[in-house]
């Protein structure tokens, strides 16, 4: 596959500043993005205790800082894209990308993750 047809698997949100969330639009997609275009110091996300997008909080190499309210963007699309989509108040697990393993064997879109926090958002995306 190349890389445009992977590319057009997720769905891509500008940030500024070079910083980008990506979400994989199915459980292949979210293997795609979490095993082979998330960076090691790129952030990930996922909504807990339910079904939903692998979201990446992807970071410009030459980044001084991290926007606190870039964390707090990407854990609301990583909700916005999962079966709490109309909750209010909906936890997400984040975590440096190299946390993020998959086991040989494991279902698409599986996944084990290390060191991660939680934040609690309300799901929706960034206007366009």
């Amino acid at each position: 596959m190349d890389n445009c047809k992977e590319l057009s698997r997720f769905r891509i949100f500008k940030l500024g500043d070079g910083f980008e969330v990506w979400t994989g639009k199915d459980s292949s997609a979210n293997d795609l993005l979490s095993m082979k275009y998330a960076r090691q110091n790129d952030l990930w996300f996922h909504v807990r205790g339910t079904s939903g997008s692998h979201t990446i909080l992807r970071i410009p190499e030459d980044a001084s800082e991290l926007p606190k309210d870039y964390i707090k963007t990407a854990a609301e699309i990583a909700a916005y894209y999962s079966k709490a989509k109309n909750a209010k108040n909906v936890p997400v697990a984040y975590t440096q990308s190299k946390n993020v393993q998959k086991y040989k064997g494991a279902k698409s879109g599986s996944v084990v993750v290390k060191g991660e926090k939680v934040i609690k958002v309300q799901p929706k995306i960034p206007p366009d």
